[in-house]
């Protein structure tokens, strides 16, 4: 992760163990950064390489104890091929329009968001999110972050919402939420596939997903878009394979 260009960081540090969200029966521990200052973009663009995330201020990477499941996953653009259900998605919403804003919250964008927590992760501690604390997490970025918004064409009604980093090498999707009461439309998809389309038009090779874990089914989506790189060990490759 060496660039010449970029100030030494903050102190690493690890998070102490609590229950894993993802698997039972695990605890969950994060290796992680405050990239906050005037190199956060460059160390954002440094770490994101190595598997890192991005949760406001800091980026984080998963060292769990005896448990190597997790692992970043990101699309290869340019070599990216719509499957038949993806071709179905993007006509199943051919009423919607799609746009990239600058990241500033406001509160149809939140009333979108406790209704997609409520609906699907009415456990997630995000539901305890008052307004300020949702607009610390869409605007508070110490990159450059944008918004990817889908509306009905028609009506103007917003539909799903993606917020994203904008790296040297790619867009990260760090969080979505969108309507959740037509499931057929497939609108996490969707929003996903509008952004490989917007990486592309810029001329950046990836687009991140996040973490990647066989065993949990929320995450199984994931692997449906190809060529997909798994990163282990800070080591990008088309297949996976955990380090245990």
């Amino acid at each position: 992760m060496k660039d010449r260009n970029v100030s030494q960081l903050k102190a690493f540090y690890t998070t102490v163990p609590v229950f894993c969200p993802y698997l039972p029966d695990r605890t969950e521990r994060k290796l992680a950064t405050d990239v906050s200052g005037a190199d956060g973009q460059r160390w954002a663009n440094v770490l994101s390489r190595a598997g890192f995330r991005r949760s406001h201020s800091v980026c984080y990477i998963p060292v769990c104890e005896g448990c190597r499941s997790c692992g970043s996953v990101r699309i290869v653009a340019n070599g990216f091929r719509l499957s038949k259900k993806m071709k179905k998605v993007l006509r199943l919403n051919e009423d919607l329009s799609f746009s990239v804003l600058p990241n500033v919250a406001d509160s149809e964008q939140y009333a979108l968001f406790r209704s997609y927590l409520a609906a699907r992760h009415a456990d997630s501690e995000m539901n305890a999110m008052y307004f300020e604390e949702f607009r610390a997490m869409i605007e508070d970025s110490p990159v450059e972050t944008v918004l990817a918004e889908a509306r009905n064409a028609q009506t103007g009604e917003l539909k799903g919402v993606m917020l994203t980093d904008v790296l040297d090498d790619g867009l990260s999707a760090v969080y979505s939420f969108f309507d959740t009461q037509t499931p057929s439309k497939s609108l996490g998809r969707y929003l996903i596939l509008k952004l490989v389309e917007e990486t592309v038009r810029r001329g950046l090779p990836y687009v991140y997903l996040g973490y990647f874990i066989p065993e949990c089914p929320n995450m199984a989506y994931k692997s449906a878009y190809h060529p997909l790189e798994y990163c282990c060990g800070g080591t990008w490759s088309p297949y996976y394979s955990p380090m245990m």
